[in-house]
């Protein structure tokens, strides 16, 4: 079957867009020849459009851990709340958030930088009286690799403290590996996010 060339470079390029560049319709490809008219590949006369699958971006190991403490911090924030932010936000800062960062080196260190793009934090901070600030998953897993938490803690006689601590998968999430304690005030602190 002989097609007039425009035809054939149309058909390729329709064929080769529909199936999102998983199928070149090489039959309708010209062949290119030696001078000596042997056959080679067949190879495109025009070059037609790239259609790749686009791959995430790779983020540098630093970035990321930058980017991951600066939403868990965001996320402790929201989960303290107007009442008890101002209390204790300056605390936080020079006490737990470079524990979490630590924490958070240890996890990335466990993927190359080409694999980092699959944690995210997946739970955001919840009110009341719950433990969960946020908690980071491997997305291509659908598991949660680590977890933060904040416990009220009310020694006898010694008033109220909050205990930043975090759990992970690699001893399913059983030891608190501690960040640090926080104190509040022989009065009950306000529930969390109020």
């Amino acid at each position: 079957m002989h097609l007039p060339s425009w035809l054939r470079k149309s058909l390729v390029v329709m064929v080769t867009i529909f199936t999102f560049g998983l199928v070149t319709p090489t039959s309708l490809l010209p062949i290119q020849h030696d001078e000596d008219k042997s056959p080679r590949k067949a190879v495109l006369a025009e070059s037609l459009p790239d259609v790749s699958v686009e791959e995430p971006s790779q983020v540098s190991r630093e970035d990321f851990i930058k980017e991951m403490v600066t939403s868990a911090e965001k996320h402790s924030f929201e989960k303290f709340g107007e009442k008890i932010k101002p209390v204790i936000e300056s605390e936080f800062q020079i006490v737990i958030l470079p524990n979490i960062e630590k924490a958070i080196s240890e996890v990335a260190e466990q993927y190359t930088e080409e694999n980092l793009h699959h944690l995210s934090i997946t739970e955001t901070a919840s009110a009341g009286v719950s433990e969960r600030i946020f908690h980071i998953a491997d997305e291509a897993k659908q598991k949660d690799v680590i977890r933060f938490h904040v416990r009220r803690d009310h020694p006898p006689q010694q008033g109220y403290w909050f205990n930043f601590h975090y759990h992970t998968a690699y001893d399913q999430f059983q030891t608190h590996h501690e960040l640090g304690s926080i104190y509040w005030d022989k009065n009950t602190p306000p529930k969390w996010m109020s």
